[in-house]
């Protein structure tokens, strides 16, 4: 009983980091879609004059 227990418990924790790292891979490509946004759109400028892309 226990060492099926343990499978399960192990099973559940390695679907939960499956969850979690397909979360943040989703959350990296939505950042990476925004920044190339903010890159084009700053660098193109209004008026012809480029302006900083970043914020820092």
């Amino acid at each position: 009983m226990v060492p099926l227990l343990l499978v399960l418990l192990l099973a559940l924790l390695l679907f939960g980091a499956g969850f979690a790292l397909k979360a943040l891979w989703i959350a990296a490509v939505v950042v990476l879609v925004f920044w190339a946004l903010g890159f084009v759109m700053r660098s193109a400028g209004a008026g012809g004059r480029r302006g900083r892309w970043y914020r820092w």
